[in-house]
């Protein structure tokens, strides 16, 4: 037997933001708009790991295993999420996310050859 969920207050500020952030970018403008700010973040993020170890090159495997992790991580929550014919916008900020993450390492390991 499920037990169902309390209508509290911590439940519809975090529980429900999915619903509130599909609903806020309905706009194109707005939901391409915030892609774009998820793409450069995680591309600023994925750079400046590959920075951080390329300067310091101590933690090497370390880092790169981090990393791989998190890619890793990214791509299971994504085989998770029920396929749709309209695309929410949790699973596409994870996939620009991931996209962002991985040119930044990419681009930083280009400059290192």
């Amino acid at each position: 037997m499920t037990k169902k969920l309390q209508y509290t207050g911590l439940y519809r500020s975090f529980g429900l933001a999915s619903e509130r952030l599909e609903s806020w970018a309905f706009n194109p403008w707005r939901r391409g708009s915030l892609l774009l700010i998820v793409l450069f973040s995680t591309f600023l993020i994925g750079s400046s790991i590959g920075m951080i170890n390329g300067v310091l090159a101590l933690m090497d495997p370390i880092g790169a295993f981090f990393t791989v992790l998190i890619l890793e991580i990214m791509v299971r929550l994504r085989r998770t999420w029920p396929k749709e014919k309209h695309g929410s916008i949790s699973r596409q900020i994870l996939d620009i996310g991931r996209i962002g993450l991985l040119y930044g390492l990419l681009l930083e390991g280009f400059k290192l050859l």
